[in-house]
């Protein structure tokens, strides 16, 4: 853990303080940026590693931010019905642009806009779930209810 943060991960905890949310971001040695990685450097489940996937609504072209759990992959066909266009994974620029965040380091907060976002349903399972905060190895630990407030982001199956 590092006593500074990154200028991406002070912007997620930033983001955390403005909401009053008592959640600290660490930087940890090791690389987070897939959930098995993650997973792996904090001792807990797979599933309970939050992934930051970005599609893009190909006829709108507007960003959609799912919060997945590690353990699922997310039905592309699925999340197009609930957004009410197809969608495609969008690439690292489109990511950037509309997050602030590279791949492997998106955040569920913290983006120049709000997203519209859809929350895995898995995650609720657990009491201590793990999500990016900026940059591939920064982290926060926090309920599954707090991601909801923090995004207010719909709860839904994603697989």
């Amino acid at each position: 853990m590092s006593a500074s943060l990154s200028a991406s991960a002070q912007r997620v905890q930033d983001a955390l303080a403005a909401l009053g949310l008592p959640h600290r971001v660490v930087e940890l040695p090791a690389s987070t940026r897939t959930a098995q990685e993650a997973a792996d450097a904090l001792g807990c489940t797979v599933g309970q590693i939050v992934k930051s996937l970005v599609f893009r609504a190909t006829q709108t072209d507007t960003p959609i931010l799912v919060l997945a759990s590690g353990a699922n992959r997310v039905n592309e066909a699925r999340l197009g019905e609930l957004v009410g266009e197809p969608v495609a994974k969008a690439d690292a620029a489109f990511v950037r642009a509309h997050t602030g965040f590279a791949i492997g380091g998106v955040a569920p907060l913290g983006h120049p806009a709000p997203l519209r976002t859809f929350i895995d349903a898995d995650l609720m399972q657990y009491d201590t779930i793990w999500a990016a905060a900026g940059t591939p190895n920064a982290v926060f630990a926090l309920a599954p209810s707090d991601l909801e407030v923090m995004t207010r982001g719909q709860i839904v199956a994603v697989g």
